[in-house]
């Protein structure tokens, strides 16, 4: 799995634009968090490119700032760790803590 990473808020706009083209996923991690480390290990050992989603990562310790830009552009109420579908410049899909599954964003896309 070859993750994107989000390190600027100047990104979203582009991950917008790029969601008319493909789906995009936001994973907002905390690496201080051990349950954001699984979900994040579950992610990646079940993540198949074959499913056309560009996967984009956020570290939250690092890039505090851009999480609460998500949250107001795309309406969707932070919560750590947390996965958003994006496409066509909105979210489709959210979950949070253990609900974060590839099996889930599979049906989702």
């Amino acid at each position: 799995m070859n993750w994107n990473k989000l390190t600027s808020g100047t990104q979203l706009a582009e991950i917008k634009e790029e969601s008319a083209q493909q789906p995009i996923l936001i994973f907002k991690h905390s690496t201080t968090c051990s349950i954001s480390a699984m979900a994040l290990s579950r992610m990646e050992r079940n993540w198949s490119d074959i499913l056309g989603v560009k996967p984009y990562y956020l570290d939250l310790l690092a890039n505090r700032p851009i999480s609460r830009q998500i949250e107001n552009e795309f309406g969707v109420e932070h919560e750590s760790p947390q996965v958003l579908l994006i496409r066509n410049g909105e979210c489709i899909y959210d979950a949070s803590h253990m609900a974060i599954s590839f099996a889930g964003l599979q049906q989702a896309v």
